[in-house]
């Protein structure tokens, strides 16, 4: 995640090694594997993370890409570039600073892939960031683009009216909670074009202490207290409802998170 800054989120130490706990579930690795796949990164390009948070897939990608090739990151989050670059510190092609999607500090056409996954849902001006993002890559470039709908989600619950509530409190945490339902509209006007679509679900059918939902739900529970009008005692009664739910053997959660493969138009540029 990148760009937080007016969402009201501490990106500190402690919330960087949350982060890090739940993007090394065994749900956020598979969607790591998937990515990958769908890149396909070749040894000696030169990429790019926007949003490398704790730095796993950046850490993956400067393996595919070895020591001839380049992986750049950026991130709002100056605890999550310290993580980035420690994870890194090997890989001495890896550069990892700090800066806003919106403003790129990377001149024009010099990547020849980059990734954002987790990123533009966060991002107040999201054609902008699009823009700068076509604007790095080189014609002929590709780009892939993950992020939530968190109106797909699924969380069998005790109390729907109550779940709808703190759920409307998590998403005033981002800017666009829904943002996959106009992104083809948006990446299109900023210049690219669009190669494939696919649904990555984040699923939990049934209880496990090490997963997704696991941890998405202690994040959501701390964040909703004072917003939407949920209050402390609200948000522990409806996470202790869903553990509850668990341990009873009734537990079910899924939401999707929409993978969008683009271009930007034009020949290779050389060099």
């Amino acid at each position: 995640m990148t760009d937080n800054a007016k969402l009201g989120l501490d990106f500190n130490e402690a919330t960087a090694r949350s982060l890090e706990r739940l993007y090394s579930t065994p749900d956020v690795a598979l969607q790591r594997a998937h990515v990958l796949a769908a890149m396909a990164l070749r040894a000696g390009e030169v990429t790019l993370d926007v949003g490398p948070g704790p730095g796993l897939l950046a850490a993956d990608m400067a393996e595919m890409v070895g020591a001839s090739g380049v992986v750049s990151g950026i991130d709002q989050s100056e605890p999550m570039v310290a993580m980035s670059r420690e994870r890194c510190k090997d890989q001495p092609w890896v550069d990892v600073q700090v800066g806003e999607a919106t403003e790129l500090p990377y001149r024009d056409g010099v990547f020849d892939a980059a990734i954002a996954t987790q990123v533009y849902e966060y991002v107040e001006d999201v054609y902008l960031a699009l823009r700068e993002l076509c604007r790095v890559l080189r014609h002929g470039g590709r780009a892939l683009i993950l992020d939530t709908d968190w109106d797909s989600l699924i969380w069998n619950n005790s109390d729907p009216a109550r779940m709808r509530r703190v759920l409307d409190a998590w998403n005033e945490h981002s800017q666009h909670a829904s943002l996959p339902q106009t992104l083809t509209g948006r990446l299109k006007r900023a210049g690219f074009q669009i190669v494939f679509r696919d649904i990555i679900p984040m699923f939990n059918p049934e209880y496990h202490a090490h997963s997704y939902s696991m941890g998405i739900l202690d994040g959501i529970r701390a964040f909703a207290p004072g917003h939407n009008g949920v209050t402390e005692e609200e948000a522990i009664a409806w996470a202790a409802d869903l553990r509850a739910l668990g341990e009873a053997g009734e537990y079910f959660f899924s939401v999707n998170r929409y993978l969008f493969m683009v271009v930007k138009p034009g020949l290779p540029s050389e060099g």
